[in-house]
């Protein structure tokens, strides 16, 4: 397995990582509190979760990339 070098691009894609997993650890603890009927939600804390869900997979394909191994053509 080759070592990673610290570049930008490992850096950007760590940081993206990290800040789509708080995003995902803030929004589906603010999708799990129990709903007031006086105070509608804002936010889709469902989408939200999603969406940085998502984010992280892509960036954690991104970092096995980095890595040296290919996931796709």
């Amino acid at each position: 397995m080759p070592a990673l070098d610290l570049t930008p691009d490992l850096i950007l894609t760590l940081a993206v990582l990290g800040v789509a997993g708080g995003a995902f650890w803030l929004a589906s603890h603010r999708a799990a509190q129990p709903a007031d009927p006086l105070r509608p939600r804002l936010v889709p804390w469902r989408g939200v979760i999603i969406a940085s869900g998502f984010a992280a997979f892509v960036a954690l394909v991104h970092l096995v990339n980095l890595a040296g191994f290919t996931t796709g053509r």
